[in-house]
C-alpha cells in the first residue's frame, strides 16, 4: 500500500522516515538537513533548531569529572531523538498515531501569527511531556537497567537538567532575536513562556511517569497514555495560543 504524503512534504519526509539515527552524530546531522530544508515560514524549523543547539551544547559540555553513566546517557538521546522523527513521519503519512502534542504543532506550523519561540516550545512540550518517559523506558530496558533516584543514571539526567536551565534562555533568545539580524520578536515574552512552561520541571516528571508507567499493563497503561497524551495535547496547543 503506498503512504499518501503532500508532495510539499516528500523530502522532509525522506529525512524523517530514513535510517534511524544510531549515535548523536546522525541525530545532529538529520537535524542540520532539517534545518537547511525548512523555510522561515514553518515553524517547525524552530523547534528543530532549538532542539539541535541544545543538543549540541549537553554533547560539548559534560559536568565536571564526566558522565556517570554515559552509554546509558548517549543511548538515551539517540532513543529520544528517534520518537521527534517518527512522529513527524507519522504525522506527514497520516499514520493517524501522531500524538495530540504534536498535531498541535505540525496542523499550525504555516501560522504567520504564531512566534517562533512558541513552535520551539510547543515541540519541546510535544517531546519531553509526550515522548521522554517512553525513551526512557525504551533505553532502560535496552539496558537492562532499572534507574532509581541517585543512581548514575539519574545523577546525569539531573546534570543534564542544569546544562539545559542554562542553555534554555539565551537560546530561545537567538530565536526570538534571529539570526542573521532580523527585526527582533517580543523577547519578553521568553520569560513569560519559560514560567508558563519549565523544561527542567517538564523532564523531573518525565522520569517520574515513567516509574509509573513501569506498573502498568493492559487496560490501565492504555489509560494512563491515553490522559498523558490528552493533557499534553491541551498544552501544546496552549503555547501556540500565547500571541
Amino acid at each position: 500500500m503506498s503512504i499518501a504524503v503532500d508532495p510539499r512534504d516528500q523530502p522532509l519526509y525522506a529525512i524523517v522516515s530514513g535510517t534511524a539515527p544510531a549515535t548523536i552524530d546522525d541525530v545532529l546531522m538529520k537535524m542540520q538537513q532539517i534545518d537547511e530544508l525548512l523555510a522561515d515560514g514553518d515553524g517547525l524549523k524552530w523547534f528543530n533548531r532549538l532542539y539541535m543547539m541544545v543538543t549540541k551544547e549537553v554533547d560539548m559540555s559534560p559536568p565536571a569529572g564526566g558522565w556517570k553513566a554515559a552509554e546509558w546517557l548517549l543511548r538515551l538521546d539517540v532513543v529520544f531523538a528517534g520518537f521527534y522523527l517518527r512522529a513527524i513521519a507519522g504525522f506527514l503519512n497520516g499514520a493517524g498515531d501522531t500524538a495530540s502534542s504534536w498535531s498541535a504543532l505540525m496542523e499550525s506550523r504555516y501560522e504567520a501569527r504564531i512566534d517562533r519561540i512558541l513552535f520551539a516550545l510547543a515541540g519541546m512540550n510535544a517531546h519531553i511531556n509526550h515522548d521522554l518517559a517512553l525513551a526512557l523506558l525504551d533505553t532502560d530496558r535496552e539496558m537492562n537497567v532499572v534507574p532509581v533516584y541517585g543512581s548514575p543514571q539519574h545523577v546525569d539526567y539531573e546534570a543534564v537538567n542544569g546544562l539545559l536551565d542554562q542553555a534554555m534562555p539565551a537560546a530561545l533568545k537567538m530565536l526570538a532575536v534571529g539570526l542573521l539580524g532580523l527585526a527582533a520578536q517580543d523577547t519578553g515574552k521568553i520569560g513569560r513562556v519559560l514560567a508558563f512552561w519549565n523544561i527542567c520541571r517538564a523532564r523531573d516528571l518525565a522520569w517520574d511517569f515513567a516509574d509509573y508507567l513501569r506498573g502498568l499493563n493492559g487496560a490501565a497503561l492504555t489509560a494512563a497514555l491515553a490522559a498523558q497524551d490528552q493533557m499534553t495535547g491541551v498544552v501544546g496547543r496552549a503555547i501556540l495560543q500565547c500571541v
